[in-house]
Formats: structure tokens, sequence, C-alpha cells
């Protein structure tokens, strides 16, 4: 079977199909409510004990130049410049080891209306920045009139210290061979070494570097590049994971909080079981909608697709030289619905998987996983789990999880047993040990923080964007609310998108519980 999905923390390794957004959407036509530009005061950034970072790093300013090609990709064009900040490896230790984040920067085009730096995270964790965001820059472009886009690798991701844990070899052997909802002993032994064997692979391969991964390391990096910037408040942009990167950091920094939009919001009060049972409840609710809208029933679509992941379970399906499992069948489900624009290839992809030919839910489940047609794969999903089993201390057993899947199948037969034996594998026998249960985003005295819900997205339900505002305080977290489908709203629905320009371009605050149709 395959390596188990990577879903766990609203994962943009659906980037190519969720950046290509649309403008669509009504507006419930409530009044703004004006604000003033955030004040101009803030603290510098510190050690988690207290202490002011060394001059050598504060007083960095950054080399920009022209910008190498991504691994298998396009160079960007002229307007885009990188550079390197450094950052200590251990705040803990300020004056000790450093690494490096790498940045990429398109300028602000009008210079005399320049608001500042707009940094920008589009999630995973494991995204990498400095690919995306140029991209992904075209629906930024209301934003890039006066702020300068600045897209970043955080720590282990990408251009700052890639977490590698695996070759693709390594990689192509546990799709194909460890069954992700263990059904008998020896399966179940497999699954557990596979996860062991992953965290082994991390520490051999990168070292000291997983024990920093931390979200909350990540948050120090931002504040320290928003001041080598030249930056008295950080102006953000977190979509998905980026939303609790960008909760933690409110929390550790609120005196610079600048203008901050969280959207895709991930539930600061859940713990690992917690989110697993969030996503269960999120992509159940998104393929309902799904159904819904092919004018299907929804219970009877989905027990045919549960019934489809049962053969693969049994016999999976060779495409090539390779094989389609109930494991590869479910992320193939799960690309797709990130986006309501993409339904019609999962519609399909089921088809022809039912009909025998698995080829095309194979290419859907190669693209999450980062998978090129010549077998080689990205190592988003190394990061990924480095930095999801850094932040949680929890380590959830087998027992733990198979007493999880009675209520994780009735929530959804399709992808509860998967999420709930996730939970064992993730972080099983991980070599270091993780920070917190639960990230902390209460950030009193810190600047109103746009908080943008979707209420059928499939990775972050609604829910988490309703408890990150209530956690956020009352009078910084501003909650609105989108009625409709896929993960996130800004660039597909054109309400959310004038309540975000305004409030990013103009400092307009809206109301509270705002609601877009």
């Amino acid at each position: 079977m395959s390596t188990r999905v990577r879903i766990r923390a609203a994962a943009l390794g659906a980037a190519a199909l969720l950046l290509a957004g649309c403008t669509g959407g009504g507006d419930d036509k409530a009044a703004s409510d004006p604000s003033t530009a955030p004040s101009t005061a803030a603290s510098g950034p510190a050690s988690p004990a207290g202490t002011a970072l060394p001059a050598a790093l504060t007083g960095q300013r950054p080399d920009w130049r022209s910008c190498p090609a991504p691994e298998g990709g396009r160079k960007p064009g002229r307007d885009w410049r990188c550079a390197d900040v450094t950052v200590p490896l251990d705040y803990k230790k300020p004056d000790g080891a450093t690494m490096t984040v790498a940045l990429i920067r398109k300028e602000a085009r009008d210079k005399d209306r320049r608001l500042g730096s707009l940094l920008f995270n589009f999630g995973g964790p494991g995204a990498s920045g400095v690919e995306i965001l140029p991209r992904a820059a075209v629906q930024y472009g209301e934003l890039n009139e006066r702020y300068d886009l600045v897209g970043f690798d955080p720590r282990g991701v990408g251009r700052s210290g890639a977490v590698v844990c695996r070759d693709d070899k390594e990689t192509a052997k546990s799709e194909a061979e460890t069954d992700v909802t263990p059904d008998t002993p020896a399966e179940e032994a497999a699954f557990l070494a596979d996860g062991s064997a992953f965290g082994a692979g991390c520490a051999r391969r990168s070292g000291k570097t997983i024990a920093h991964t931390t979200t909350s390391n990540t948050a120090r990096d931002l504040d320290l590049v928003r001041q080598v910037l030249g930056d008295a408040k950080l102006h953000y942009f977190g979509m998905s994971y980026g939303t609790e990167l960008g909760g933690t950091y409110a929390h550790l920094f609120p005196k610079n909080v600048g203008r901050l939009v969280l959207d895709a919001v991930v539930d600061p009060t859940a713990d690992n079981v917690g989110h697993a049972r969030n996503q269960t409840i999120g992509f159940q609710r998104a393929l309902e909608s799904y159904l819904k809208g092919r004018g299907e029933s929804p219970k009877a679509g989905t027990a045919r697709i549960a019934a489809l992941l049962d053969r693969l379970d049994r016999r999976p399906l060779p495409v090539g030289g390779r094989r389609l499992t109930d494991g590869l069948a479910v992320t193939g489900i799960v690309m797709p619905l990130y986006s309501k624009e993409s339904w019609p290839l999962l519609t399909s992809a089921l088809s022809k998987a039912e009909n025998g030919d698995g080829s095309e839910l194979l290419r859907l489940a190669d693209h999450y996983n980062d998978r090129e047609e010549n077998g080689h794969y990205g190592t988003q999903s190394h990061a990924q789990r480095a930095i999801s089993c850094a932040d949680s201390a929890e380590r959830p057993t087998a027992d733990q999880a198979r007493a999880l899947l009675p209520e994780f199948r009735k929530l959804s037969p399709v992808f509860g047993p998967f999420l709930a034996w996730d939970t064992a594998g993730w972080c099983a026998n991980w070599p270091v040990k993780g920070e917190r249960t639960t990230p902390v985003a209460s950030a009193p005295g810190a600047a109103p923080i746009l908080v943008v819900g979707t209420t059928n997205d499939p990775a972050t339900p609604y829910e988490g964007a309703e408890r990150m505002a209530k956690e956020l305080g009352a009078g910084v977290g501003v909650l609105v609310g989108n009625e409709g489908d896929g993960h996130g709203a800004y660039g597909t629905s054109s309400c959310v998108t004038r309540i975000v320009d305004a409030y990013l371009l103009d400092g307009k605050v809206p109301r509270n519980g705002r609601r877009c149709r």
C-alpha cells in the first residue's frame, strides 16, 4: 500500500490546481468598519528567554540577486530577486550555530505609496514560498501595487536547509508495500516500522536540523526577517498551515502584528487526534458537496467509493509497472477536493477506476505526492513530517489508533480509516521530542487579524476559523465566513477578495462575523 496520506495539516501539495483560482461568489453587503493603520512601534526579535539577538543577525541587509530556477522548473521572471537571511539554528543559543532562510521578492509598483513587505506562507507545512509565490503572484496583482510581495522557505523546507528523509527508491517501495489501513498483525507491524524508518532516515540525513523545525522557531525567523527587511510591523498572508504559523507569530510578537490575513484556518485548539477528526469531517463534507453537485446521493456515492477502496485494498489495480492501492486512491480522491474547478477530474478518475483503469487516480495521487513522471519525488512531505513531529509532543500508539476506528469510520467510510491509522504512523518513534500538544494563538494587544473560513473547506473545516478568531482574542480575531467549496477563499470568492484587499491596502477592518455568499 501507499505511504500514508499527507493531509495532516492541510498540505498544499495540490498547489498547482488550488492556485488556479477564479473569481466568483457574492457579497453580503455589510458595511466595513474603518480602522487606522498599524502603529509603527515594534519590539525586536528575541530568543525564547527574552534575550535580544546579536547585532550580527539583526543588522543584516539582504543581498538581492537574480533567482535560480527551482528543481525541474522555470527560472522566475526578471522582476523577482532572491536573498538569504541568517537565523539562529536554536533560539535558546542565539550566539551559536546558524542556518539560512531563503527569500524571494517582487517590489511594489507604486514606490511613493509603498506600505512595506507582505510575506506569504502557502501551507503544508512544507510548501516552498520561493517556488509558489512567483507562480501564484498574478492573483495578488492589486496587493503588489503597494506591497513588496515576499515569499520564503521556512526552516527545513526547500532552500532553507531542506529536510531529506528518503531517496526515490525508498519512497516508491513504501508507497507500493506499506498498507496504510492495516488489517492483520503483520500489516500493522510493517506500517509502524515504515514510520519509524522514515524518522530514522530524517535523523540520519538531516542531523540536528529536525530538532529545530518547529513552528515557533519559524515564527521567530519571521520576526527577524521583518526587521532585516526594514519593516516596523509584519504584514502577512497565511493559508492553510500558514494560518497556524500566523497565529503562533501573533502570540509570540503581538506588538509587531501589522496586517495579518489567515485563510483556510487550522484549528488551534485541536491536538493530534483532533486534527485527524477535523479532517475526517472536512473531507467527508467536501465529498458530499461534490456528490450533490453531480446529482448523486451523498450516502450512496460515499458507499460506492468506499466499496471501490475495499476492492483496491484486496486487489490493487495494475497501472503500467505500478499499482493503484487503496492508499494511493484516497490520495487521488483528496487532490481534486481542494478546488471545485477540479471536480470533473475526480468524476473521470473514479469512473475509470471503477471500470478497471486506475491511471487517472494514480496521476492525481502522484501530483499530490510531488512525484514526477521520471519517478523523482520532491521533499515537501519530508519537511511536513519533520515540522509536524517537532511541533507535536503526542505519539499515539497503534492501540489508540485502533480504538478510533469505529468513530472515524462512522464519520467517513472513505477517509476515516486512513486518518485514524495516520495518528499512530505519522510520528512513530520520532527521533526528537515534540514541543507542545496544541499551538497557542492568543494575542492580547495585537492589531486586528482577519480570519477567513470557508464552509465546505475539505482540509481545514470552517469551525477551525471560528476557534482561531476566538483564540486570538476579542478585538483581535475578526472572522469572515465564506459560503462555498474549496480550500481557501481569496481569489475564488470576489467578496472575500474585496474584503481582504481593503484590509491590507486601506486598513479597513470588516465587521466581525461578516459573511460572503
